[in-house]
């Protein structure tokens, strides 16, 4: 559904004050993160900053190219995951330097979902409010 809305977004809207190549590219940057099995060692591919991080903007405006492709490699990641599923220690711990609460990995996951979903809600809603369309629900994945 991310990917839809990414797709759906008109030019001229991508990067207007709703910013939604920002929510996109927070959102995919997330994924790659919590898909993370040492998320201490955690980079994302050479185009894209640890800015986030620092909650600061990225050093430009990633293009929906960009972030489809982004997408593409942690959806890729994610497979390999699931593939692997009972190899990876889904109880094991998932740490994060100075975490207020350590997740196990399945439980970063399930985060990891309800983020997607949270943020593909929002564009697809301002989608809605600004071209007066939006991507139709998907009930099943790729």
């Amino acid at each position: 559904m991310l990917e839809n809305a990414i797709k759906k977004c008109p030019q001229n809207q991508w990067n207007t004050d709703r910013r939604i190549w920002y929510n996109a590219y927070h959102c995919i940057f997330y994924i790659d993160y919590y898909l993370t099995r040492d998320p201490q060692n955690f980079n994302p591919p050479d185009l894209f900053t640890l800015s986030e991080f620092k909650r600061i903007d990225p050093p430009r405006v990633y293009n929906k190219e960009e972030l489809l492709s982004y997408l593409k490699f942690c959806r890729a990641k994610a497979k390999s995951i699931l593939e692997n599923i009972d190899q990876i220690g889904l109880l094991e711990d998932w740490k994060k330097e100075k975490a207020i609460k350590n997740y196990s990995f399945l439980e970063i996951i399930l985060y990891n979902l309800r983020h997607i979903q949270h943020h593909a809600a929002q564009i697809n809603t301002w989608l809605r409010i600004e071209i007066d369309d939006a991507p139709d629900w998907i009930a099943r994945g790729k």
